[in-house]
């Protein structure tokens, strides 16, 4: 991510989507069915001369593979500042001039304004830090305050993994990150926090029936008992979304790629991470009357 940041032609931490930014992108595909129109790559050296010609060096240029067992298919994408409809048809007839003829039903436009572009970012933000200051709210009331702290260092050690991955992403294969992956930061907070509310109610269940166990060893029979049911959810919900990652459009490739990082590392958090922070921070800095929640009900007693 910092190198991503120091980069000039990402300058931040994720390489951003036209949704965050704004302006506009060309996606143009050569039209093979032409004689010799596929001959070779596309080269981005000719292209990025091009746009210098009319004025847009500062643009982002990327060659893609839509199929690629499909060794002929020549795509290249370019994002540059917003143009009007007269200087984007004159950009694409100095692009068919030096590069060949693409292919019209192929060609993609789409163009944000950056003001549009801040709101969705700035909306996304709110709508993480409000999620992660609910989440930990709730937690506090629900079971205590260490126990919601440790939580949300799981959550952000979730969004910090999957962040990172699609920083190395960005910088390596070109992948940018739009409002989806907003998205998909929040089912990750919603999906990892979910197990470890299970851990942590099991510990207290444990707790209550064993106030002289010692904290990890209650911690260590909470996450082998939840164990089996946290691995059994995750492989089910892995399921669907590689499904998705192999055969869905572009637009949902990389949603499910992303929910597919946080989901593994949502699960390996709560068991690995809240679940031994707890007990770490009970045995060195909570005393034996530290008092254990019991708003769950008492169990029924046999009338025998």
């Amino acid at each position: 991510m910092a190198i991503s940041w120091t980069r000039p032609d990402i300058a931040a931490p994720l390489r951003p989507g036209l949704d965050f930014v704004g302006g506009t992108r060309l996606q143009l595909e050569l039209d093979c069915t032409v004689p010799n129109n596929c001959t070779g790559p596309i080269e981005l050296s000719e292209v990025r001369q091009v746009l210098a010609e009319q004025g847009l060096a500062n643009s982002s240029i990327q060659r893609l593979d839509k199929d690629p067992l499909k060794e002929d298919q020549q795509i290249v994408s370019i994002r540059t500042q917003s143009l009007d409809v007269e200087t984007r048809t004159q950009l694409q007839n100095a692009l068919s001039e030096a590069i060949g003829v693409f292919d019209p039903k192929a060609t993609q436009i789409d163009t944000v304004g950056p003001t549009l572009g801040r709101q969705i970012f700035t909306s996304g933000l709110k709508a993480l830090l409000l999620a992660f200051a609910g989440i930990t709210l709730y937690l506090t009331f629900r079971f205590q305050l260490d126990y919601a702290v440790f939580a949300f260092v799981a959550l952000f050690h979730d969004v910090l993994v999957t962040v990172g991955v699609f920083s190395i992403l960005g910088l390596l294969l070109g992948i940018e990150v739009d409002s989806l992956f907003l998205v998909a930061l929040l089912t990750i907070i919603g999906f990892s926090v979910n197990d470890t509310v299970v851990i942590y109610d099991r510990v207290r269940e444990v707790l209550k029936r064993n106030p002289e166990m010692s904290i990890s060893q209650v911690v260590d029979n909470a996450v082998s008992q939840t164990l089996t049911r946290s691995i059994n959810t995750t492989l089910t919900t892995m399921l669907p979304l590689i499904g998705i990652f192999l055969f869905g459009g572009e637009t949902l490739k990389f949603f499910a790629l992303a929910l597919l990082v946080g989901f593994i590392a949502g699960s390996y958090s709560s068991i690995f991470i809240a679940s031994t922070l707890l007990a770490w921070w009970r045995e060195r800095f909570s005393s034996p009357s530290t008092p254990v929640p019991t708003d769950s009900p008492p169990p029924m007693q046999n009338p025998e």
